[in-house]
């Protein structure tokens, strides 16, 4: 049966790649031991093949959780819970295309979206022939499973990278993320981590700019909008009142108050963490690092598919998962320095 992450009637939820149309099943649930990523080993390299600009995040405690009222119990927004976490360094953007093909240039390495030759597109993003196309997510038809779909293909075989070097990479799994931390020498974030630089420095607001609705007036483009996510009639109609379709460069917006680029919206997150919805309410007040175990990993902020009508988690505080060997065109990941590194408190 198929599989969607995100809960009941989440847009930006896509298939588990166990349920993905004409894919093959995926690894255990682990963290890499089985499934094909586990196949290359990337060689740590110099940390200056990673170059993306560094946002310094202070130590300091911050509420973790819904404050909003609009998280879903499903998602285990709450309890409200403080946190207390050591100062770090945090990448300023997603990981772009041209990031990630530094990567696969430098080690050889095949994620796991080429290796099963099928990936999770977006009905209005696929870029392919017919035969290409093995069907429909039941329960998501907006979903399509789509043979020759990976990073460098995000829409399916007749697409390309031209013209999206500063965009994220989409069409990796969380043990491509890993991978590509084990050669830079970094890590993925901790949810927590995660969240606490999401929320730039401010205390309890919905969104990393504040409370303000995405598209409220004086926003950073001429119409208000704030974010990359849709607009229109949701899944039929995107009428790119933001400027996009799928997904924009890193850049674009204005970042928060910490520095970084679009942690809502966009894009998914990979984070370092086991998805439990009940993790709140015993998980520890330093430094928290996810749950011992589990069978999906947490995705965080949302992406250019989130419309309030279906997904309202492009806020600071919403969470998702899916298995560590799932891939779709709309989630990628940001890095953070390992603790060598870490920014002073």
């Amino acid at each position: 049966m198929m599989t969607v992450s995100g809960g009941t009637g989440c847009s930006c939820g896509a298939p588990a790649r166990a349920g993905a149309p004409g894919a093959p099943l995926g690894g255990d649930g682990g963290s890499g031991g089985s499934g094909p990523a586990a196949r290359v080993e990337p060689a740590p390299q110099a940390r200056r093949a990673h170059s993306i600009e560094q946002a310094r995040i202070p130590g300091g405690s911050f509420v973790m959780g819904d404050s909003s009222g609009d998280g879903l119990a499903a998602d285990g927004e709450l309890p409200l819970h403080r946190v207390e976490l050591e100062g770090f360094s945090i990448d300023a953007t997603a990981v772009t295309n041209a990031d990630f093909a530094r990567f696969a240039e430098a080690t050889g390495y095949e994620t796991e979206a080429e290796l099963f030759g099928v990936s999770a597109v977006f009905h209005l993003a696929v870029a392919a022939p017919r035969e290409d196309i093995t069907g429909a997510v039941p329960g998501a038809p907006w979903w399509y499973g789509v043979a020759g779909a990976d990073w460098r293909h995000p829409g399916g075989r007749l697409s390309s990278l031209d013209g999206l070097d500063d965009h994220p990479v989409v069409h990796v799994s969380w043990n491509d993320a890993a991978a590509y931390c084990r050669w830079a020498g970094r890590r993925l974030p901790t949810e927590a981590e995660w969240e606490y630089a999401a929320r730039g420095g401010l205390a309890a607001r919905k969104y990393p700019w504040g409370d303000e609705e995405p598209d409220a007036e004086g926003g950073p483009t001429g119409q208000g909008w704030r974010v990359n996510i849709w607009q229109g009639e949701f899944p039929r109609l995107n009428t790119r009142e933001d400027g996009w379709a799928t997904t924009a460069p890193v850049r674009s917006y204005e970042p928060n108050g910490y520095g970084l680029w679009q942690p809502v919206g966009n894009v998914w997150e990979w984070c370092a963490d086991w998805f439990d919805a009940a993790y709140y309410r015993s998980s520890p007040v330093a430094d928290p690092p996810g749950p011992g175990e589990g069978a999906t990993r947490v995705l965080r902020g949302g992406s250019y598919l989130c419309h309030v009508s279906y997904c309202n988690r492009y806020r600071n505080s919403a969470r998702s998962q899916n298995t560590p060997d799932s891939s779709m065109g709309n989630a990628g990941f940001r890095t953070v320095a390992l603790g060598g590194d870490r920014a002073p408190a």
